[in-house]
């Protein structure tokens, strides 16, 4: 799952004042919970055995159970598990490499290791073994346990190309026009973190892996900073193959419906590649729906409530920023889909829907392929000259959506909760369907910002410059230059409370100013590239996903030379002597009786305007060239 909003609606996921003040709530709360509670959770289990109650089903029958295989040396481990499990580590290593051995048009490769050593494996599938990256046809990329609780992407792509060994005939004819890239399972430490007690509120496997990868990172944080091992080896992949549709398959936690596979990305209104946008509301998404209908399945929207307390209150239209998958594929131009099967189905429905869901991208890649890679090319010309940073929720919702055809959601109930002391929801397990279900879209543009013709950074910045490579970002020398330079400086910052995802982030305001500079010791990046709007995401400092607010530039704010009084009042006595203006500038500010009783500001005022001061000090020292 991507992201959670509860309790009210917060406008954006980079977390508004409410947003920010209830998730630091919610944190302290649950951290408080988990350490009253960590004494004796050992004996619970013990004693008890306990697994969460979850609400009751509705009854499922689909065409898609024909999908499953019970008998022969084909069964997968999930289906010979009757899906109460999925395979380890070992297991799933092993049974990719019996596929690459019965088929020549599959092959097996490691992709990188995590930090623990365990490889990341990599399987391709294309007509008699050719190369994806030079064949000529267009490349489906999934991937799956990104979340390694959150499965089902695995053990579904292991039955797909299970049937196509054992000859499937549709199958084989898709392939003599895809190819198929699958990572079964990309956060490899997280899943073999398994327990019956690593999801509370999933519906299987009973051996989900964990969320967070070895170092307690969450990889679905990550696809801007680049810190996480696995997701460099995803990188790796994308930059090697230039797959024309990505599938990041996860599970989803929150609310119950009825829909069992959800899915979306980035619309049009807000998208980066509005081309590809298009393609996949006109093209890509009546396939699916009717893919996974004719199965027997419910596809439906990602779904997003604005209150965990009253589902009627209305869900949000994500658009999602680039630490996200789907919204770093935006930035990139590589159509990225986030699929999202609902946590409180069944692992069995959940994983008999992603193969459903596979199957169905490749034939309409291989059916309508063209166009997409049309819209690409279009996408990837694109020369904005704004850019936004940051979207924020609309006020008022959209009601619209849902008039024609509602919701398909399910009945709750609120009841006094003796344990909790206030009103809980209770879901009823009966289907309910929501008209006019209010939708708030995040539209609104929070941060706007002039796109620059290039940036120029340090030398010395070299994990920015390798994180920049990592994405596939072309860097070249600075060369000479006569454009006038644009510098930023740090007005006003302010570090978050507690760390996310290692960082502890900054948020700043700033100035501009024009600014000369020998770039002799730099390295250039220029926007005109197909990820120019990808660079200026991860450049200028004002957007919530740049390495600026990650922390990267971190050491700006420290000054390392100080000045002395035996020697900076002497010097302010002979400033004073000789220069007029910051004589009446020094009296001027003596006026304010705050400034005058505070000696440390009086000799700092002196300071900041001596020669000696640090000039590099809140200095962001990437410049930019308009």
């Amino acid at each position: 799952m991507t992201v959670t909003r509860s309790a009210q609606h917060i406008p954006s996921q980079y977390g508004k004042t409410a947003g920010k003040r209830l998730c630091t709530a919610v944190f302290l709360a649950l951290n408080t919970l988990a350490l009253s509670i960590s004494a004796t959770a050992t004996t619970i289990d013990k004693q008890a055995g306990l697994t969460a109650p979850l609400p009751p089903l509705l009854p499922w029958k689909g065409q898609s159970e024909s999908l499953i295989v019970t008998s022969g040396e084909w069964v997968t481990p999930a289906e010979a598990a009757n899906f109460a499990t999925t395979p380890d580590y070992e297991t799933t290593r092993g049974f990719a490499k019996k596929l690459a051995a019965a088929s020549k048009d599959i092959q097996v490769r490691d992709i990188g290791n995590a930090a623990s050593g365990r490889a990341i494996q990599l399987i391709t599938l294309s007509a008699d073994g050719s190369d994806p990256r030079s064949n000529g046809k267009p490349t489906l990329l999934a991937q799956a346990g990104i979340h390694s609780g959150e499965i089902d992407g695995k053990d579904a792509s292991f039955m797909l190309l299970r049937d196509y060994v054992n000859g499937n005939a549709e199958l084989r004819t898709l392939i003599q026009r895809v190819n198929l890239l699958v990572i079964p399972i990309l956060n490899v430490d997280g899943h073999e973190r398994a327990s019956l007690y690593s999801r509370m509120n999933q519906r299987g496997p009973n051996n989900a892996g964990w969320r967070t990868n070895g170092n307690n990172l969450n990889l679905n944080r990550d696809y801007t900073k680049l810190d996480t091992p696995e997701l460099r080896a995803v990188m790796g992949v994308i930059n090697d193959y230039q797959p024309e549709l990505y599938l990041d398959i996860h599970v989803t936690d929150g609310e119950d419906y009825q829909y069992d596979i959800t899915y979306g990305y980035n619309g049009e209104f807000s998208s980066d590649s509005p081309a590809t946008a298009r393609w996949l509301e006109q093209q890509f998404q009546s396939d699916m729906d009717a893919a996974l209908s004719a199965a027997g399945h419910i596809p439906g929207p990602l779904v997003f409530g604005i209150n965990s307390a009253e589902f009627a209150d209305g869900v949000s239209h994500w658009t999602a920023s680039p630490r996200f998958s789907n919204g770093l594929g935006d930035l990139r131009h590589t159509p990225t889909v986030l699929i999202e099967n609902h946590s409180l189905k069944p692992f069995r429905q959940r994983v008999l829907g992603t193969y459903v869901f596979i199957k169905a991208a490749l034939n309409t890649l291989a059916e309508k392929g063209e166009a997409l890679t049309a819209a690409i090319s279009s996408d990837q010309k694109r020369r904005p000259q704004t850019q936004v940073l940051a979207w924020r929720a609309s006020e008022t919702p959209d009601l619209s959506v849902y008039a024609d055809k509602p919701f398909k959601g399910m009945a709750y109930e609120k009841k006094m909760n003796p344990i909790s002391g206030r009103e809980e929801v209770v879901w009823l397990g009966k289907a309910k369907d929501y008209l006019n279900l209010p939708v708030y879209r995040d539209e609104v543009k929070a941060i706007e910002v002039r796109i620059p013709n290039a940036f120029y950074i340090p030398r010395h910045e070299d994990l920015v410059i390798s994180r920049l490579k990592s994405h596939g970002i072309e860097i070249s020398e600075s060369g000479n230059t006569s454009a006038p330079l644009t510098q930023f400086t740090v007005q006003a910052h302010e570090f978050s409370k507690a760390p996310f995802e290692g960082h502890f982030r900054v948020e700043g305001q700033f100035t501009e100013k024009p600014v000369e500079a020998q770039l002799n010791n730099y390295v250039k990046v220029s926007t005109d590239q197909p990820l120019g709007q990808l660079a200026t995401t991860l450049l200028d400092p004002r957007g919530p996903d740049s390495f600026f607010q990650w922390g990267f530039f971190n050491q700006i704010f420290q000054r390392t030379e100080y000045a002395e009084p035996y020697a900076l009042v002497p010097l302010a006595e002979k400033v004073l002597a000789f220069d007029p203006k910051v004589k009446e500038e020094f009296e001027k500010r003596l006026q304010d009786k705050a400034f005058a009783d505070d000696p440390a500001a009086r000799m700092n005022f002196f300071y900041l305007r001596s020669p000696y001061y640090d000039q590099q000090y809140l200095k962001y020292p990437v410049l930019l060239e308009y």
